[in-house]
This record gives structure tokens, C-alpha cells and sequence, in this order.
């Protein structure tokens, strides 16, 4: 079975360029974690590249994802979005059979 990487939108590699991410030495990392009210979450943060790390480029900068969490992000699209609540960076994750209300926990 063909598994496809994540793909990161143009938006959120521009969001990446204006806080400076790669000038501090650093990537956004998506990770997935057990825990959360659905069964798994996401873990987003800036950090520093590993080796075992997929790397995704795209306007000087980079997102990071561990072989861990790689299976659990196949096809899914990571974003960042602006909206009357706050910003964030979100990941639509085709293989999530539900998540929750705040996005950020969901199951298999």
C-alpha cells in the first residue's frame, strides 16, 4: 500500500517565514501523541531538526515529523489558519475517524 507524506500549504510555510522559524534554528514539528479526549493529539511546536526527522521545504523554511508519527499523518495537510478566535496551525488528517471539538485530539 502507497502511503503518501503530509503536505504542508503555502500558508503555513509563509506563517513559518514571518515569526522566523529557520532564523532561530528551527522547524515546526507536528508529532502525534496518545492521550487527548479522543485517543491521540497533535503536538506542534518549534524545534530543532532530527535526523530521523521527514523534512517538508518550502519557502526557507522546514516541518519536521518523526518516524513515529509519520504513519498517523499520511495524506494529511497542514495549515495555518487566522480566524475571530485565534490563529493556529491545523492539520486535516484524512485517516482521523473523528477528533474534537478543538481540533486538536482525534481517533482511528
Amino acid at each position: 500500500m502507497l502511503t503518501l507524506p503530509p503536505k504542508v500549504t503555502e500558508r503555513a510555510f509563509e506563517r513559518l517565514a514571518e515569526i522566523g522559524a529557520q532564523a532561530q534554528g528551527k522547524s515546526l514539528r507536528v508529532a502525534v501523541e496518545g492521550g487527548g479526549c479522543s485517543g491521540f493529539q497533535y503536538e506542534i511546536a518549534l524545534d530543532a531538526p532530527k535526523p530521523d526527522d521527514l523534512v517538508l521545504s518550502g519557502h526557507g523554511e522546514t516541518v519536521v515529523i518523526d518516524a513515529v508519527s509519520l504513519p498517523f499523518l499520511a495524506s494529511a495537510t497542514i495549515d495555518f489558519s487566522e480566524e475571530l478566535i485565534g490563529a493556529r496551525f491545523v492539520i486535516d488528517n484524512p485517516n482521523a475517524s473523528s477528533s474534537c471539538g478543538c481540533g486538536v485530539s482525534f481517533s482511528m
